[in-house]
């Protein structure tokens, strides 16, 4: 960390808002005119809305994920936490990687933590659940379902084949659904590889306590998602939800058990919790309340945006929605966080700050290889597309929505190659534990036991 006399811009994460804000204030600030510092615990910023691919292995991971230190070569990047805000001070608390914490002092601060799994205290989910909010977790699911593979193969003991073969999902959202579509396409094409696993021989459950799926793209859309998935043998209960898991044995409120290895949870997000330390006014779910100006409400030195800041949907309100609160979708992050770079330059040259107003442009999803649902706005026109058409759009709109054009050209070169070369279905399960050989090969042999002495002769 250097140090600097500075105005110092505070950018509390390196996610999609943390990254394009700091690239933007970058872009408009004078040389020399203040020092921008982002700090995050990760030194690389994640696309989440391909997360599904990568755990499919239709995208390499590392394409996935964008290094903030090379994308933000004039900024100081941090990797820690900030664990406190004193705002009388203007000193945030640094938690580095290793070492003591420190402080930092700062002139101008930007909130973009963003938002963790939204998860309940059902019995087991913490020892068995599977996240997807994070790069790690999406290469962690597919080596652990093409392992549960292996295992199904290699067994002749039915009732661990069955627990291996089970694969359940909770959460019918964007990330649920898309995730479900894209690993029962990878177990497809996979199988083809082993003699004695066949595709109905695996079971894929998908459980939503709402009613319908893909919320996102509205109910037509979502009805034929539905149908889509349970007409590739995925079965679907909604209205329901997981009463526990514990060892693997699901169980949810509509009375069906069944035992599983694979319990993926996608059933929704929250705001980050460590905005609770930092002294911001709050809303009811915990996002930090601001203005339309992503001014965070009674300051004019703090910003936030993104899944973690609760922003007025101008555009919403004025066609009648009351009390709408933007969603938390890359869409907004995007526009949100370039506006949000633009008014602290405006603020700190104390210039008037502007408001966010961005009306939908509609929602994209991928349901496996040329497979998808896509709604697109224009102006009071709905375009509805389902199919591969609809898939196209899904990777026309995230490819280019992927920071840098490093990370775009990779992406659409990995997509080009699948066009020609077939997936990858290797298990690299051992890389979660890479020195568990060694550590067999190195350690000490254990010491030969010493003889048992001789019993005495009896005289």
């Amino acid at each position: 960390m250097s140090t600097t006399e500075r105005p110092r811009i505070l950018v509390v994460g390196g996610g999609y808002v943390g990254l394009y804000a700091a690239r933007r204030i970058l872009k408009k600030m004078r040389y020399g005119e203040a020092t921008v510092t982002v700090v995050d615990p990760r030194s690389y910023m994640t696309y989440q809305p391909f997360l599904p691919e990568a755990a499919a292995g239709s995208i390499s991971p590392r394409h996935v994920v964008v290094p903030l230190r090379r994308v933000l070569p004039k900024a100081e990047v941090l990797t820690g936490r900030v664990t406190t805000i004193d705002q009388d001070r203007k000193v945030a608390t640094v938690a580095p990687l290793v070492g003591e914490a420190y402080e930092l002092p700062f002139d101008y601060l930007v909130i973009a933590l963003g938002a963790v799994s939204r998860t309940f205290p059902i019995p087991g989910l913490a020892e068995q659940g599977i996240g997807m909010k994070g790069i790690e977790e999406a290469i962690g699911l597919r080596n652990h379902v093409l392992e549960q593979l292996d295992k199904a193969d290699s067994t002749t003991d039915e009732e661990v084949r069955r627990k291996a073969l089970t694969f359940v999902f909770v959460g019918g959202g964007f990330a649920g659904a898309e995730t479900i579509g894209e690993v029962e396409d990878l177990a497809r094409d996979a199988v083809k590889y082993y003699k004695s696993v066949k595709r109905e021989d695996m079971r894929f459950v998908l459980v939503d306590a709402a009613d319908k799926i893909l919320p996102e793209v509205g109910p037509k859309l979502g009805k034929y998602g539905k149908e889509h998935l349970e007409a590739r043998g995925i079965e679907i209960y909604l209205n329901t939800s997981m009463d526990s898991c514990v060892d693997g044995h699901v169980v949810l409120k509509n009375g069906l058990e069944v035992d599983s290895n694979t319990i993926v949870w996608t059933a929704g997000v929250k705001p980050n919790p460590a905005l609770a330390r930092y002294g911001l006014p709050l809303g009811p779910r915990g996002h930090v309340d601001t203005q339309p100006t992503l001014q965070v409400q009674g300051t004019d030195y703090i910003w936030a945006a993104g899944d973690n800041a609760q922003v007025p949907d101008l555009a919403a309100r004025k066609a009648g929605v009351e009390n709408a609160w933007c969603p938390p979708n890359a869409q907004h992050a995007l526009r949100q966080a370039k506006l949000l770079g633009d008014n602290v330059i405006s603020g700190m040259r104390g210039f008037p700050q502007k408001n966010y107003e961005h009306a939908n442009k509609g929602a994209v999803a991928g349901l496996g290889l040329h497979k998808g649902v896509a709604m697109i706005v224009m102006g009071k026109v709905k375009i509805k597309l389902k199919g591969r058409l609809a898939w196209y759009m899904h990777r026309s709109y995230h490819g280019m929505a992927m920071p840098t054009w490093n990370r775009k050209i990779r992406v659409f070169a990995d997509w080009t190659l699948a066009m020609f070369l077939k997936r990858e279905v290797v298990s690299l399960g051992a890389i979660e534990s890479p020195r568990e050989e060694f550590y067999e090969a190195a350690k000490p042999a254990p010491a030969a036991a010493a003889p048992a002495p001789e019993k005495a002769k009896a005289s």
